[in-house]
């Protein structure tokens, strides 16, 4: 039976925020019921070799011997006893993952993790990435912004473009020498890439602003800065953009004076074109695992954790194989995974089957791709059940939803998540399948922007929690 259609859960409106925000970082631990929790941010997923090294041996000799990757392209880490934040800081201020422990909470860079990578990429918004990452840390006034407040860079594709950002550019074609006139099609010379510039927008207006590509890391630390400004013009204490009171909510128009303000040049685009919206050549899923083909020679592997946790030896196994096979690199990615660059096409396919038997999610058929859970218990107190062993056992007996669906890609290709209470931490954007522990059982729906408001269905007895 197919879960019903209901509407999106709605938060009601921000009310105005009286006290800090309190969002975990590295510096700052959150208390859990399993422990002490660091998120560490990683602008873009990025990390080293040697950083993900540490990362692993943080996770065994400081926490529970595991790491969750975020819905933002970060690092968690869990289980941690009192009084290891002064270690924890140690060996992160080593690695080079605290540049600026003042700024720590606020580098929330989503970017496109196939982003000069597959064949139709070859330029890569990854660089706007860094260049924003550093004028973030070397701003005084951006220490103000929240640790929620998030910024997104899209490499044309549309894959990260509609995942919530507060500050949100998405990559223009760049013409390349010898392209035919008005073809208007990569195949023809047109190109993706920061020398293409972008289109900028903020929160949910429609509207956008045509960037230069050399001024696109400066307009978007601009567009932020002018969200703090009409922050506190409006006396709201507001987080995110969305967050804005009616009568100071910040718009593209109102982002170009600060633009202007700024020295930095901004075309008022009224309807921009949709993320994604090109046809002709088809990008790659960023967001499916498997082999990604690049130009020449060069693959890239794409993995999934499942429910977003791996253990520290398998961290150690992607570690591996990105130094000895790789470029040396990973990139972690906003759906829970991590890609791995560089490979040659001969190393690709038998390092992927290494994966496969560490238990990592390889191919996109997996029941894996696509459900998620939150922490659930014994993790998080708020939580009514143990969701991530419901989700397991619920696989185990061929269905991804309980009581309904068959295992495999969700129906119409959407993703399932399991929440364990009505927080709903880390679900999806966009629509997705609502599998939500309540005091009646688990409760299923279909929510979405765009979803008929019906009745969600009870398909199990209720939680138990331990």
């Amino acid at each position: 039976m197919p879960p019903s259609p209901s509407t999106r859960p709605q938060a009601a409106a921000a009310p105005a925020r009286e006290r800090g925000d309190a969002c975990p970082g590295a510096l700052r631990l959150h208390r859990a019921a399993d422990g002490h929790l660091a998120r560490i941010r990683l602008p873009a997923g990025d990390l080293t070799a040697r950083q993900a090294t540490v990362l692993a041996d943080a996770a065994n000799l400081l926490g529970d011997g595991h790491l969750s990757l975020t819905s933002r392209g970060n690092v968690e880490l869990r289980g941690l006893a009192e009084g290891c934040g002064g270690r924890l800081a140690a060996l992160l201020r080593d690695a080079g993952l605290l540049p600026s422990e003042r700024h720590e909470r606020i580098r929330n860079i989503l970017a496109s993790p196939l982003a000069g990578l597959d064949r139709h990429t070859p330029s890569d918004v990854r660089r706007w990435a860094r260049k924003l990452d550093a004028l973030l840390c070397a701003s005084e006034s951006a220490t103000a912004l929240s640790g929620r407040f998030l910024f997104v860079l899209d490499d044309g594709r549309g894959d990260v473009a509609a995942l919530g950002g507060d500050v949100s550019l998405l990559a223009e074609p760049q013409p390349q020498p010898g392209a035919e006139a008005g073809t208007g099609a990569e195949a023809d010379g047109e190109r993706p890439g920061p020398a293409g510039g972008a289109l900028l927008r903020v929160g949910d207006d429609p509207a956008a602003l045509r960037i230069a590509g050399p001024d696109v890391p400066r307009a978007a630390l601009a567009a932020a800065e002018a969200f703090l400004t009409a922050a506190a013009a409006s006396g709201s204490g507001a987080w995110r953009v969305r967050e804005l009171p009616d009568g100071h909510g910040l718009t593209a128009r109102d982002v170009a004076a600060a633009l202007r303000s700024a020295g930095i040049g901004a075309a008022y685009v009224a309807e921009p074109p949709a993320p994604g919206a090109r046809t002709s050549p088809p990008y790659a899923d960023s967001a499916a695992p498997g082999i990604v083909e690049g130009p020449g020679d060069d693959r890239a592997l794409s993995v999934l954790a499942p429910l977003g946790r791996l253990s520290a030896a398998q961290f150690r196994l992607l570690t591996a194989i990105a130094t000895d096979d790789g470029s040396g690199a990973l990139r972690l990615t906003p759906w829970r995974g991590i890609v791995l660059p560089g490979l040659p096409a001969a190393a690709a396919p038998r390092r992927l089957a290494e994966l496969t038997t560490a238990g990592l999610v390889t191919d996109p058929a997996s029941p894996w791709h696509r459900l998620g859970a939150c922490t659930g218990r014994p993790g998080c107190a708020k939580s009514l059940t143990d969701v991530r062993a419901d989700a397991t056992a619920a696989l185990a007996t061929g269905t991804a939803v309980p009581g309904g669906s068959p295992t495999g890609p969700a129906p119409e290709g959407l993703p399932v998540y399991w929440s364990g209470c009505a927080r709903r931490c880390g679900h999806p954007h966009g629509t997705w399948i609502d599998v939500l522990a309540t005091a009646e059982g688990y409760r299923v729906a279909l929510v979405g922007p765009d979803t008929a408001p019906t009745a969600a269905r009870t398909a199990t007895p209720p939680p138990t929690a331990p």
